[in-house]
């Protein structure tokens, strides 16, 4: 019976995973993607914030 239950918590761990995956990947989501990995180029720099140069 622990068998068949680990078993099934793993199947149901791998689908979960899948259902992610193809979530995050879906054409729905890549605005969003893009929106969020150009967030870190949209943040002052450090130098502009202080008034002086990284040199």
């Amino acid at each position: 019976m622990v068998a068949f239950l680990n078993g099934l918590m793993t199947l149901l761990g791998i689908v979960t995973f899948i259902g992610i995956v193809i979530w995050a990947w879906s054409d729905g989501r890549k605005k969003a993607n893009h929106d969020g990995s150009m967030l870190p180029f949209a943040l002052p720099d450090e130098a502009d914030e202080k008034g002086g140069s990284n040199e």
